[in-house]
């Protein structure tokens, strides 16, 4: 049998061959679906990681470990400590999504056990006596 290389199914298609070939071993399935690759020797590797990652994809369970890290192997969380010097810190994965750059200012305003963090615009830093600080409470 001559196998010839073909891009591995994802989604939909992936899915419904997997459902079809139901009845084969998991190698095997994962082969019939693209997910291998031969070596010099002519030898067949099944890449079941990709194969496992491409079906739960398709599901709509994303796994993208590297997509969600600062750089520095942490992975952001919504939730920070106050550290021994009294300060709470964003982290950069948080600034860079919303686009914020060195300089940008915030207005602090401060709640019943929450703080809100209001970005300033540039008139309001020129006229910062024209806008009025509210305090809420929940």
């Amino acid at each position: 049998m001559i196998e010839t290389a073909t891009a591995p199914l994802t989604g939909k298609a992936l899915l419904q061959k997997v459902k079809e070939l139901s009845h084969l071993p998991r190698r095997e399935t994962a082969k019939r679906c693209g997910y291998y690759t031969v070596t010099k020797n002519d030898q067949t590797r099944v890449n079941l990681t990709d194969f496992y990652d491409a079906v739960l994809a398709a599901k709509g369970v994303p796994l993208d470990p590297e997509g969600t890290k600062d750089g520095r192997g942490r992975e952001p969380t919504y939730r920070v400590s106050v550290h021994k010097n009294g300060q709470i810190v964003i982290g950069a994965t948080y600034t860079q999504a919303m686009g914020l750059k060195s300089g940008d200012e915030f207005e602090i305003k401060l709640g019943y056990k929450h703080i809100h963090l209001k970005q300033v615009d540039s008139d309001t830093a020129k006229n910062p006596e024209d806008d009025d600080l509210e305090i809420e409470e929940d």
